[in-house]
């Protein structure tokens, strides 16, 4: 299995995991661009086939955010009330292909844009503040929806916009992260690098937009929102990516919050499990 995994590993981040420790050591200022690059730039994976035949199945559309052209999917009758679709970092809709025929027979369209610098859209660099720009979009287009299913960072930048006055009400928050330290550790580990990094990341973080890394996290904007959601989180124990340290903190700092606890599916597997999509579609729907 862990070979296997390695062998996902794009060439450049193998190479980039080799050589970061030794810059961190004797070049730190260029270790400190690679890794706002890293954090800022996703990578993009091919599209498996079985993604492809859900996509085909769906309409096409496109909307500008700033200076880019965001494509998505729209299935089912646009009459019926839709489910918002947001895909995690280095993500894309079709990763939700699971989830699509249920919520179809369920009555509802669907909604699932690929975010900025991801999938089928435009641009290279991207932010949780860019996502927010996107999810205004898309409420200013579609309405606003019958409910919202994230993923990993999709989960994160939906809080966000909660907290920044995106009419959110319900929300099902699969495999996200909420912790800042805990989201940069997984960044450190994708390329060997130390927590000194992240300690002069967090400095630039403040440079660039005024506000330390935290303001940016799951956990500070569900303590901010300028109204109460129904919000169903959901965790896989296993989950190496997004810890479940990370749901456990969020329920400690928003109580009202509902919890499916999983185990053994970990970070992506888990966007396929019956389990998951029909607790998630009896939330919604309820």
């Amino acid at each position: 299995m862990k070979q296997k995994k390695q062998r996902n590993v794009p060439l450049l981040l193998r190479i980039v995991r080799f050589l970061f420790p030794v810059l961190e050591r004797v070049a730190p200022f260029m270790a400190d661009r690679i890794f706002r690059m890293v954090f800022y730039v996703p990578l993009r994976y091919p599209f498996p086939e079985k993604e492809q035949e859900v996509a085909n199945q769906g309409n096409e559309f496109s909307l500008s955010v700033g200076e880019k052209t965001i494509r998505g999917r729209q299935w089912g009758d646009p009459a019926r009330p839709y489910i918002f679709l947001v895909h995690g970092w280095a993500g894309r809709a079709t990763q939700f292909r699971k989830f699509i025929p249920p919520l179809l027979e369920k009555g509802y369209s669907i909604i699932g844009p690929d975010g900025p610098a991801h999938g089928r859209s435009e641009g290279r660099v991207t932010s949780i503040p860019e996502f927010h720009e996107m999810f205004k979009s898309i409420f200013q287009k579609f309405g606003e929806p019958a409910g919202i299913i994230t993923h990993s960072f999709g989960g994160a930048a939906m809080l966000y916009s909660a907290m920044n006055g995106l009419p959110v009400r319900k929300l099902v928050n699969i495999a996200s992260p909420s912790i800042g330290d805990e989201i940069l550790k997984t960044f450190l580990r994708a390329i060997n690098g130390s927590w000194s990094s992240a300690e002069r990341f967090k400095k630039y973080v403040i440079r660039r937009t005024g506000k330390p890394f935290e303001e940016f996290t799951a956990c500070y904007a569900v303590q901010h929102l300028p109204a109460p959601i129904d919000l169903l989180v959901i965790n896989d124990t296993e989950d190496t990516d997004v810890v479940f340290r990370s749901a456990e903190e969020l329920l400690k700092v928003y109580p009202s919050a509902t919890l499916y606890k999983t185990t053994g599916l970990g970070h992506t597997r888990i966007l396929k499990d019956e389990q998951v999509i029909a607790r998630t579609i009896e939330f919604i729907s309820r």
